[in-house]
């Protein structure tokens, strides 16, 4: 089980176009690039995202933060880990 990912808040941003929120985050001392789609977002809330998809990325943070790291771990040379639906259990 890898270390807990800490999100580092100032960089998430929204990007609205390729329907995606995208953050950097430490994970067992290294610096990542995520990318979570929103389909996440709509199965984690059960809402379309649209413009609330910063407040669902925050509300669902600690889920958000586990699935990214199991998706880190499996795509270990992925210069941005890109979790979509298929990353949820």
């Amino acid at each position: 089980m890898p270390n807990h990912l800490e999100i580092d808040q100032a960089s998430v941003t929204d990007n609205d176009l390729a329907r995606q929120v995208e953050f950097a985050a430490e994970l067992d001392g290294d610096e990542r690039e995520f990318a979570v789609k929103y389909s996440v977002l709509k199965e984690l809330s059960g809402d379309e995202p649209g413009e609330d998809a910063l407040e669902l990325f925050e509300r669902f943070s600690d889920e958000i933060a586990d699935i990214c790291a199991e998706a880190a771990l499996q795509r270990s040379s992925a210069s941005v880990v890109i979790v979509d639906e298929n990353d949820l259990e």
